[in-house]
């Protein structure tokens, strides 16, 4: 019965539970090994994307400085991003080695480039920046600044007296509408 006893006292060790303060540092440590692999593979991400960005030094030195749309940086978030301008970045692919060029537009984000290459990112930038230089550069010629001394005395002298006749009629509209209401709780 002794040697029964002594069995079933080593089995019962066996099974006993692990201690929760055990389990819960062994889950820390699980936990750790996770964060390492993942900060390891955003710092990759931010590795290439620097390389992209030192690829593209020479096309930005080439905008003249009066043009202004343009604000290059690497954002270091959750997911990390080569910023070109407040509506177009690149960020890497799922198997972080495609480089994915992409614009976000009022009917969703749409891809302009995506590649492995560096060269093929760096020209689909090229025409990106170009084309919107040419966009700027036609809304400036569609729009031309008009300076207060150019614009005729006879417009504003009318704008004045349109304005003037507004204040008046809806002054005249509020006191009929006052005084409509106050005759209508009699």
């Amino acid at each position: 019965m002794s040697d029964a006893q002594s069995t079933g006292s080593n089995a019962a060790s066996e099974v006993r539970p692990i201690r929760l303060r055990d389990a819960l540092r062994q889950a820390r440590i699980e936990a750790a090994d996770r964060t390492g692999v993942v900060v390891d593979l955003r710092d990759a991400e931010v590795a290439r994307l620097e390389i992209l960005n030192e690829a593209l030094d020479p096309l930005f030195a080439q905008v003249p400085e009066q043009v202004d749309l343009f604000d290059r940086g690497i954002s270091q978030g959750e997911t990390p991003r080569l910023w070109i301008d407040v509506v177009a970045h690149v960020v890497m692919g799922r198997d972080k080695r495609i480089y994915r060029f992409v614009q976000d537009t009022r009917f969703g984000r749409i891809v302009l480039a995506e590649s492995r290459d560096v060269a093929a990112v760096v020209k689909a930038v090229t025409d990106y920046v170009a084309r919107r230089m040419v966009e700027r550069e036609h809304a400036l010629v569609a729009t031309p600044i008009a300076e207060p001394a150019m614009v005729p005395e006879k417009p504003r002298r009318r704008g004045f007296w349109m304005f003037v006749l507004g204040v008046v009629v809806g002054a005249l509209a509020l006191f009929g509408f006052a005084l409509f209401a106050s005759l209508r709780d009699f």
